[in-house]
């Protein structure tokens, strides 16, 4: 591996933690009022376009499908939490 694979790959890690504290404070208060249902889609939508690319490409693109695959399972979580959690 050289030093821009692991750049990649830590940057794959930086961005993919994003989401991990919003996911984490939705199911711990089980609000998901103030979250935008457009943006959550977006977010998904952007990243089932990253995933295709990144694997279809010549290369195949580890960081990028990492990423992308990490946010979208975020993403679809907290989609399932502002679809099922009530209105408080």
């Amino acid at each position: 591996m050289n030093w821009v694979e692991a750049v990649g790959l830590f940057g794959s890690f930086l961005s993919s933690i994003t989401f991990m504290p919003q996911v984490y404070k939705a199911w711990q208060s089980k609000s998901v009022g103030d979250l935008s249902i457009y943006t959550i889609l977006i977010v998904v939508t952007s990243t089932i376009v990253w995933l295709i690319y990144g694997i279809f490409n010549e290369q195949f693109l580890l960081p990028v499908v990492l990423c992308n695959g990490i946010i979208c399972v975020l993403a679809l979580v907290l989609l399932y939490f502002k679809l099922t959690f009530k209105k408080q």
